[in-house]
């Protein structure tokens, strides 16, 4: 029997920013993000101090019985902006792409784990991104919820060592690549 191969791309931003890979950077523990990443122009009536638009995709395939994929965790400097450009603000931000970075490890921990049915693969697939993307919203959002968008600062400074913490305990799951 033929060897099957699917491949699939599943991304939060539109297809049409994959074309914009220089305005996409990849997540890395060496390199933190800057307010020279935030190229957008602040929202008109939104009255938040940044946003930080990132994205997980996933590319995979499947060829003799095995899965084979690509997982890309990145922040897109077309769709973020700062209003309010200081460095707790930038703090804050970061940890929105940290989070990004978790979600995408917990994806890679997922992955490894599951065994391909060829029938069965690209759905199996769809639905793991997506429940790894349903919790990682409602994380993005009790994020922003508890720190009430930086404000309280007690609760920023516990998410910082949470959000360190987390990628620490993943590591073993970083290199997705």
């Amino acid at each position: 029997m033929p060897p099957f191969i699917y491949f699939i791309l599943i991304s939060l931003s539109c297809l049409s920013s994959l074309k914009q890979d220089n305005s996409l950077i990849d997540w890395s523990a060496d390199k933190k993000l800057s307010w020279n990443d935030f190229k957008a122009e602040p929202e008109k009536g939104y009255s938040a101090a940044a946003l930080t638009s990132t994205n997980i995709k996933i590319d995979f395939g499947y060829y003799n019985e095995s899965l084979q994929y690509h997982i890309r965790c990145r922040f897109d400097k077309n769709k973020s902006w700062g209003r309010v450009k200081n460095d707790y603000i930038l703090s804050h931000e970061q940890v929105h792409f940290d989070i990004a970075e978790i979600y995408a490890r917990k994806l890679n921990k997922v992955l490894k784990t599951y065994k391909p049915n060829e029938d069965h693969i690209s759905k199996d697939v769809n639905k793991i991104y997506e429940n790894i993307m349903h919790e990682y919203y409602n994380k993005q959002e009790e994020y922003d919820k508890e720190t009430n968008f930086s404000i309280n600062k007690i609760k920023q400074e516990e998410w910082l060592k949470k959000v360190s913490n987390e990628l620490s305990e993943l590591k073993n799951y970083s290199n997705y690549n």
